[in-house]
């Protein structure tokens, strides 16, 4: 399974950007899908995660409510729509997909995306 994640740029605090992570075969349907990121300097954290189904979703606490993760298994993309973006939330963003259930630890997926920047100014 290929991911390609697109959608990061340049945003001001405030504002909104989607981003999308789209999969090279319809098997990557049968995988949660998460979303990490990476600011420099920094680890990898885990942003949010959505089951194979769609019907779960498990977001990090630091978010408060401003990000929503979503997928169309149809068009094998799923989605992280950001709000209220801050310049903390600057840093490389990866799609990944391969547990059996959605995890936190960046070491339980299988498979990556190339990342795509996602820069808040102030």
């Amino acid at each position: 399974v290929q991911l390609q994640a697109s959608g990061g740029g340049l945003v001001q605090t405030g504002g909104s950007l989607r981003l999308s992570c789209a999969a090279s075969e319809r098997a990557s349907s049968s995988y949660p899908v998460a979303w990490f990121r990476q600011a420099p300097g920094k680890e990898r954290d885990f942003v949010a995660g959505i089951s194979a189904s769609g019907g779960t979703a498990q977001y990090a606490g630091f978010l408060e409510g401003r990000f929503a993760i979503s997928r169309n298994n149809a068009k094998n993309t799923v989605y992280l729509q950001m709000n209220s973006l801050k310049p903390e939330d600057t840093a490389v963003y990866y799609c990944a997909a391969g547990p059996r259930s959605i995890a936190t630890i960046a070491g339980e997926y299988r498979y990556w995306g190339q990342g795509t920047l996602v820069t808040v100014s102030s």
